[in-house]
């Protein structure tokens, strides 16, 4: 348990990450124009109209002034500037550790994605807070787990979760030494102690099934969707295992 407690951390700190860049696009976004619509977000994201309404006002509540005109779409009222992002030196560390975490589980895309932002948030310390910075990253060596199970599909897995997007894989199963084509709906992921683990209705099986992500050997997304099974949890979906008989 202590595996999938660490996975399910790593998601969460990862699709935090993921909305705060979508937010901090969508402010930019509504900066580069006089007039942005809803419609233009959520096709730029691949997100729901609600989820740009969510995202909104969020910006709002963090004192973003936005103005809006129905059937129009939304503004940023004259004379505010997109102030720099500041965050203190023990949050800079909390990152480094995370990242430690995360550069021993295995899957490139999830790496690739939290150095990006990563850069980001280093670009915006003081001098000294930078060197502190690299001080430490040469100072934490994370628990080294062997024949990690190498992967690079967690962030396209994860976006389609937050899209409800389905998508193609092609899967080798080592049981049966085949390659099938599936078409799944991603509802979570998790972590063991060697590979990534989505969590998925199969419908090839007609069924809700696990896939290692190092046995997907190709991936795509279509433009087909599903709808969010709302009443799937991860601490559900575990449960099964540790109810007594």
């Amino acid at each position: 348990m202590n595996n999938i407690l660490e996975a399910y951390l790593i998601t969460l700190l990862n699709n935090l990450m993921n909305r705060l860049t979508r937010i901090t696009s969508i402010l930019i976004q509504l900066q580069s124009k006089k007039v942005v619509t809803a419609k233009e977000i959520a096709d730029r994201f691949e997100i729901s109209l609600r989820t740009v309404y969510r995202d909104i006002k969020t910006l709002e509540e963090a004192g973003v002034p936005i103005g809006s005109e129905n059937g129009i779409g939304y503004f940023i009222v004259d004379g505010y500037s997109l102030p720099p992002v500041m965050i203190t030196e023990e949050e800079a560390n909390a990152l480094i550790v995370s990242e430690k975490l995360i550069s021993n589980q295995g899957d490139a895309s999830l790496i690739k994605d939290f150095n990006s932002i990563l850069i980001k948030i280093k670009s915006v310390l003081r001098s000294f807070e930078k060197e502190n910075i690299a001080k430490l990253e040469n100072r934490i060596i994370p628990s080294y787990k062997k024949d990690v199970f190498e992967s690079n599909w967690l962030s396209q897995i994860q976006k389609s979760i937050t899209n409800g997007k389905v998508l193609t894989i092609s899967y080798h199963s080592i049981y049966k030494n085949e390659e099938t084509l599936r078409e799944i709906e991603p509802l979570g992921v998790y972590y063991t102690d060697k590979a990534w683990i989505v969590i998925a209705y199969c419908r090839l099986r007609k069924d809700i099934r696990e896939f290692r992500l190092d046995r997907i050997l190709k991936i795509n997304s279509t433009s087909q969707t599903f709808d969010y099974q709302k009443d799937f949890s991860l601490s559900k979906y575990f449960s099964r295992f540790t109810e007594p008989c």
